[in-house]
């Protein structure tokens, strides 16, 4: 006779650890952990389902401060990890923590195969523009002319744009956020969190050692709004702390910035994140300060197989068709090969 389970109803104190927390004081990352906290019990999963894979850096710590399974992994390594646990276990849900120098420098070959495989893995990626646990110098994602400790008379790399990153390596969703805007980057968090397949979440995220003030344009409450556009999904690109300004497409298919007083709001851009075709969400990842505001919320959300899946649903017909395989007749079945 079998019998339905009833899960205990948790909490964000039941995904608390008894570690000292050891993030500067004010660091953006005591934000995103907070919400990751408040998202976890909504969720409905054991937390011995839940797992955390980071790397290295400043972020890379926060699996030591939720109480679930997690690996503090190597150096960029973490979605090789999160994708050989998926494989393995792909009952559990798996988040990889990464930064803009774990994830896009050491790690970007192996950011993207995760993400292209589709593998179901939820990749937070925290934003400060340079390496903090190194103590300052230009990363991947750092703004031409920066002055860092490695840096010293600016920068002359080009910045890396990691949801365009994402997006052209075939994303099914993708997001942005602020570490301070609490409700909308809990929304976020949850929506990557029920998606199926690879989600990528970029959370700007203020180092306020090394960088502080690089994302007040989004995070500072008189500024945020001028400066930023909201997406909502069936919804008009519209911005401005008067919502007077909106986003439409030229005769040649280019963005442009209108005033809505010259502008109707039908003519404008239409946010639509299902689209299926990534040129809509990559030409909103285009949009960047200082020259346009910028996209927050969810640019793309689209469905394809996910990799894991596509493995066990492999594995089990296999299974099916020839049995369980026997590693014993198999270590003792001769030479698979001659060398002479």
């Amino acid at each position: 006779m079998s019998m339905d389970v009833e899960l205990p109803v948790l909490t964000p104190k039941d995904f608390a650890t008894d570690q000292e927390i050891r993030w500067c004081p004010r660091c953006g990352d005591y934000s995103i952990l907070a919400q990751m906290k408040k998202v976890l019990p909504t969720l409905g999963i054991p937390r011995e389902n839940i797992v955390f894979v980071s790397g290295i850096g400043c972020s890379s710590r926060f699996p030591y401060y939720v109480s679930s399974y997690g690996f503090h992994s190597i150096h960029g390594r973490a979605p090789a990890v999160a994708t050989g646990l998926k494989v393995a276990r792909p009952e559990l849900t798996v988040f990889v923590i990464t930064g803009d120098g774990d994830a896009l420098s050491i790690g970007g070959n192996h950011l993207l195969h995760a993400i292209r495989r589709n593998v179901d893995l939820k990749i937070i990626m925290f934003n400060n523009q340079i390496y903090g646990l190194t103590k300052g110098q230009y990363s991947p994602t750092s703004p031409h002319g920066k002055r860092t400790k490695s840096s010293p008379y600016g920068s002359v790399d080009a910045p890396l744009n990691p949801l365009a990153v994402a997006i052209g390596a075939g994303a099914t969703f993708v997001a942005r956020s602020v570490d301070v805007d609490i409700k909308h980057l809990g929304d976020v968090l949850t929506r990557a969190a029920n998606h199926k397949g690879t989600a990528f979440v970029e959370v700007y995220q203020d180092c306020n050692v090394f960088n502080t003030g690089a994302f007040e344009k989004a995070s500072k409450k008189d500024q945020k709004h001028e400066n930023c556009i909201y997406l909502e999904q069936g919804r008009p690109l519209v911005f401005g702390n008067d919502r007077d300004k909106g986003v439409r497409l030229t005769g040649d298919g280019e963005t442009e910035i209108v005033s809505l007083a010259e502008t109707k709001e039908d003519d404008l851009l239409f946010h639509d994140e299902t689209k299926d075709d990534p040129s809509y969400a990559f030409r909103l990842a285009q949009l960047r300060w200082p020259n346009a505001p910028e996209p927050m919320g969810v640019f793309r959300c689209v469905q394809r197989p996910v990799y894991d899946e596509e493995v066990d649903k492999q594995y089990k017909e296999r299974i099916a068709k020839v049995g369980n395989g026997d590693l014993n007749t198999l270590f003792n079945s001769g030479d698979t090969w001659e060398v002479k």
